[in-house]
C-alpha cells in the first residue's frame, strides 16, 4: 500500500521567478560536515531550486552567484545577519544554529517576494528557550488533540520516518529549540521512556532534532521512583529517593547525551507531587534540578496546580488564586536550573483571561510563558481563531514590576532580571492528518507562536502575511482577505461564546459547543456565578481577593468595575444585568447583541473563504470549507443557548425584539 502523504505547511516552496544563474557555497568558520550546517544547506539548495529553478553547483564560472556563509562570534547566539547583493548573498552567523535559521530566514523572504539577492535581515532570538509540548500519548492518542492521531507514537512504539524529518524541518524553520515529545500527564508506557525498553528509539529521535538545532525534552512522571523503582516512596527529600534518582539521571545522559531536560506536571488533577509529602513544589523542582545540573540539563516546573475539589459555593474560593498562592511565597527558593512555566492566565486557556500575576510576580525565579496552540477552548481546530493576537496582548502586558523593562516579554526573555532561562512554551496542535493541524487554517497559529517565541516583536499581521504567501502564495487581493479572516476571528469566536472574560460555559471534558453550566466541578456550584439579578465572578478586596495579586496599579484598575478593562469585567466583578457599558448598553443587552453579531460575522468568515475558492489548492479549499459548516452551526447554537440562558435568568427581553430560543 502506497504510504500516506503529507502536505509541506509553509514549506512548500511555490515557484517565486525564473532565475538565470547558478549557485555556488563558499563556507569558512565552521566545519562543513557539521549535521546542522549540513541540513541547512540541503535547505537552501530544495528551496532556491524550487523558488527559482536555480541550482547549486561546484562549478566555480564567472555567471554563479555566491552564496557565502561566515562565523562572526561578535553577533549573539543563535543570531545571524544576511546581505543580498548582485554578486550573491553572504549570512553571518554567531554558530550553526544561526546559520539554519539564516537559510529559513533567506527562504521566507524569497517566497515573500524578494529576489534572493534582495534579502536583508540582521536577527537573533528574543527568547533563550522556543519550545513546543506535545500531550501525545504512547498509544497514539493525542490529549486535546484535533488533528488526527500522534506521529511519534503507536501501540505503545516510537515511530520514525520521512514525517519525524519534516516535522523537525518545519520547527526549525520557525525557530524552536526545545521539543517535549510526551504528555505532561505521564501515564503507563510513556513512564518507561526513560529505561531500555525505549532509549535507542529516543536516541534516534533525538539524533534527528539536534541536526535541526532542536534539544528533545520529556514529561516526566515523578512517581517514577514508585512505578519504575520499586520504592514505596516519590519524596523528594527521602534519601533512597534522591539515590534512585541520581542511578537513573545518569543512565539517561549516558544513553541520551543530547538530552535536554523534563517538564513535570506535579500536584496537579491527579498527578502525584511533593504536596503529598507535606513538601513544597521547590523542594520537588530542587531535587530533581540537582540531580540533573551535572548534566547541563534543566527542570521545568509547571506551575498548574489548584485543587480541584474546592467547594466552588463559597464566594471567597476561587481556582485562579492558586497558582500565585502555591509560588509566590518560593520565590527565590528555585535552583538556577529550574524554570517555573506559567500558563498565560490563571486558568486554562479562556479565550480571554487577564495576564497571570505570577508573570512578573516571582522576581528571583526563571519563568516561561506557556500558551496553548492546540485550540482545547478555542474552537478545537474546526473554529477558526487565529491566537497571535492574544499571545501578543499577554507579551505586551505592562506588569509594573520594574520600571522599562516590565512586560511579560521582558520577563520571560530574562531581560527584567537578567536571567539565562526563560522563554516561550506552546501545546502544539499537531496530529497525523495530512495537512498536520486538521484545519489547514489552524496552522497560522503553530506558525505565528514559533516566530513570535523568536521575535517578540513582530505584529500578528506580519506574521499572519508570512504564513499566506509562504502556504498559498496567493494574489495581493485575495491574499488580504485571507489576512482580515484571521484577525478578525478571535474576536469573533469570542463574541458568539463568553462574553467579557467570564469564560468557561463549554461542554465538560470535550470543552466544545455550549453548556452555560458545564463547569467541569459544576457540582461545587456554576464557574460563572449568574443569578437572576447579574454575572460574574467578584475577585475584589471583597471578593475572593484574587485582584489583589497584582501589582498595585493593575490591582486597583482590575478592582474597580469603572476602571476595569470591559473585556475582563465579568472575569473580575459580578455585575447586575442594568449596569451600562460604555457603549451605553446594557450588560444584558450586550450579551445579546455580542452574540447575534459573532453568528453574522462567523457567517462572513466562511462567506470571504468562498471568495478564494479559484486560488486555493481544492483538497485545502474543501476541508476548510466542512469546517466552516461546523463552525456556523457551533455559533448558532452558542448564540441560541446563550441568550436563551440569560434571558430566562433575568426576564430582560431583547431590545431589539430578536426571537431569543
Amino acid at each position: 500500500m502506497e504510504p500516506k502523504k503529507w502536505t509541506q505547511l509553509w514549506l512548500d516552496y511555490h515557484k517565486m521567478y525564473e532565475g538565470q544563474k547558478s549557485w555556488i557555497i563558499a563556507v569558512t568558520g565552521f566545519d562543513k560536515e557539521n549535521k546542522v550546517l549540513r541540513n541547512a544547506l540541503s535547505e537552501f539548495e530544495k528551496g532556491i531550486l524550487a523558488m527559482t529553478l536555480e541550482t547549486v553547483t561546484e562549478e566555480v564560472s564567472a555567471d554563479a552567484l555566491t552564496f557565502t556563509i561566515s562565523q562572526n562570534r561578535t553577533l549573539p547566539i543563535e543570531g545571524y545577519r544576511i546581505d543580498g547583493s548582485h554578486d550573491g548573498i553572504l549570512l553571518e552567523a554567531f554558530d550553526e544554529k544561526g546559520v539554519l535559521y539564516g537559510v529559513f530566514a533567506i527562504l521566507r523572504q524569497i517566497a515573500c517576494g524578494k529576489r534572493a539577492t534582495e534579502v536583508e535581515e540582521n536577527a537573533a532570538p528574543t527568547n533563550p528557550l522556543r519550545m513546543m509540548n506535545h500531550w501525545d500519548n504512547m498509544d497514539g492518542s493525542i490529549e486535546r488533540g484535533y488533528s488526527g492521531e500522534s506521529f511519534f507514537y503507536v501501540n505503545e512504539e516510537i515511530v520514525i520516518d520521512d514525517r519525524t524529518r519534516d516535522y523537525a524541518r518545519f520547527m526549525a524553520s520557525i525557530g524552536i529549540n526545545g521539543i517535549v515529545i510526551n504528555n505532561v500527564n505521564v501515564k503507563g508506557a510513556a513512564s518507561y521512556l526513560i529505561t531500555d525498553r525505549y532509549f535507542d528509539k529516543v536516541k534516534e529521535l533525538s539524533d534527528i532534532f539536534e541536526g535541526y538545532g532542536i534539544k528533545l525534552y520529556m514529561s516526566l512522571n515523578f512517581a517514577s521512583p514508585i512505578e519504575l523503582g520499586g520504592l514505596d516512596t516519590c519524596d523528594p527529600l527521602d534519601k533512597d529517593v534522591i539515590s534512585w534518582w541520581e542511578d537513573k539521571i545518569k543512565e539517561v545522559y549516558d544513553r541520551l547525551p543530547g538530552f535536554g531536560g523534563f517538564l513535570v506536571k506535579a500536584d496537579s488533577e491527579g498527578r502525584p507531587g511533593p504536596f503529598t509529602y507535606g513538601r513544597t513544589q521547590a523542594d520537588g523542582a530542587n531535587m530533581l534540578a540537582d540531580v540533573i545540573k551535572p548534566y547541563g540539563g534543566i527542570i521545568i516546573w509547571r506551575c498548574f496546580v489548584y485543587n480541584c475539589t474546592q467547594d466552588w459555593r463559597d464566594t471567597k474560593t476561587d481556582r485562579a488564586r492558586a497558582g500565585y498562592d502555591y509560588f509566590k511565597d518560593l520565590d527565590g527558593a528555585y535552583h538556577d536550573n529550574v524554570i517555573l512555566q506559567i500558563k498565560n492566565g490563571p486558568m486554562d486557556f479562556q479565550i480571554r483571561e487577564p495576564v497571570s500575576p505570577l508573570l512578573g510576580g516571582l522576581m528571583h525565579t526563571n519563568q516561561m510563558l506557556e500558551v496553548q496552540v492546540a485550540q482545547e477552548y478555542t474552537g478545537h481546530q474546526i473554529d477558526l481563531c487565529y491566537l497571535i493576537p492574544m499571545y501578543k496582548e499577554v507579551l505586551d502586558f505592562h506588569t509594573h514590576c520594574n520600571r522599562g523593562k516590565d512586560t511579560v516579554a521582558d520577563v520571560v526573555s530574562g531581560r527584567t532580571m537578567g536571567n539565562k532561562l526563560g522563554g516561550m512554551a506552546a501545546v502544539i496542535n499537531t496530529g497525523n492528518d495530512e495537512n498536520w493541524t486538521g484545519n489547514d487554517l489552524a496552522a497560522a497559529n503553530l506558525y505565528g507562536f514559533g516566530r513570535l517565541s523568536f521575535n517578540t516583536r513582530l505584529t500578528s499581521e506580519e506574521i499572519a502575511k508570512e504564513w499566506i504567501a509562504q502556504t498559498f502564495n496567493l494574489p495581493e487581493k485575495e491574499s488580504d482577505i485571507l489576512c482580515s479572516m484571521l484577525l478578525r476571528s478571535r474576536e469573533i469566536y469570542e463574541k458568539y461564546t463568553s462574553p467579557l472574560g467570564i469564560g468557561w460555559m463549554v461542554t465538560p471534558m470535550g470543552h466544545y459547543g455550549p453548556s452555560v453550566d458545564g463547569y467541569e466541578y459544576s457540582r461545587w456550584g456554576t464557574y460563572h456565578r449568574a443569578d437572576h439579578l447579574g454575572i460574574g465572578v467578584d475577585r475584589t478586596d471583597k471578593g475572593t481577593g484574587y485582584a489583589q495579586q497584582y501589582y498595585e496599579e493593575n490591582a486597583k484598575m482590575y478592582n474597580d468595575p469603572n476602571t476595569c478593562p470591559e473585556e475582563l469585567l465579568l472575569f473580575f466583578h459580578h455585575i447586575p444585568y442594568t449596569w451600562k457599558l460604555k457603549t451605553g448598553k446594557t450588560l444584558m443587552q450586550h450579551i445579546y447583541d455580542s452574540h447575534f453579531e459573532g453568528e453574522e460575522e462567523a457567517r462572513g468568515l466562511a462567506a470571504d473563504w468562498d471568495k478564494l475558492k479559484e486560488v486555493i489548492p481544492a483538497e485545502s479549499f474543501d476541508r476548510v470549507k466542512k469546517r466552516f459548516d461546523l463552525q456556523l452551526d457551533n455559533a448558532r447554537e452558542w448564540r441560541d443557548q446563550v441568550n436563551s440562558y440569560f434571558y430566562r435568568k433575568s426576564m430582560i427581553p431583547d431590545e431589539k425584539g430578536r426571537t431569543i430560543y
